[in-house]
């Protein structure tokens, strides 16, 4: 079966807002108050249905675990979402970083004979 039907990819995609605030909250078993004070902190912003609802992606709903996860451990919700903010940056700067890597070790090896003994 093939990737025709829009509904498909759209459920498919990380960053769909999928799910209300409601089932958001009965997903991470927490309350509508905890997401509201983590959009406060602007550590996710939901998109807002036509009637002004709040909608969360996956991805928004893995973002704010990590910070019930710090907030369940004692940690301030602010602290916590600064420390899930930092966690996100870090994981996309390690994540370039890897990229940059192996298209360099690629424009190495396309060069020609190279000694193999890459000092960067």
């Amino acid at each position: 079966m093939t990737s025709d039907n829009p509904l498909n990819d759209r459920l498919d995609d990380d960053d769909y807002p999928a799910y209300t605030m409601g089932r958001a909250a009965e997903m991470l078993g927490t309350t509508p108050a905890f997401l509201r004070a983590v959009g406060d902190a602007r550590l996710i912003t939901p998109l807002r249905s036509e009637g002004g609802h709040r909608r969360y992606s996956r991805y928004q709903l893995r973002i704010a675990a990590r910070a019930r996860e710090l907030v369940d451990k004692g940690t301030p919700i602010e602290a916590a979402c600064r420390i899930v903010i930092l966690e996100d940056q870090l994981e996309e700067a390690q994540r370039i970083n890897a990229e940059y890597r192996r298209a360099a070790d690629e424009a190495a090896g396309d060069t020609g004979s190279g000694s193999g003994s890459g000092s960067g």
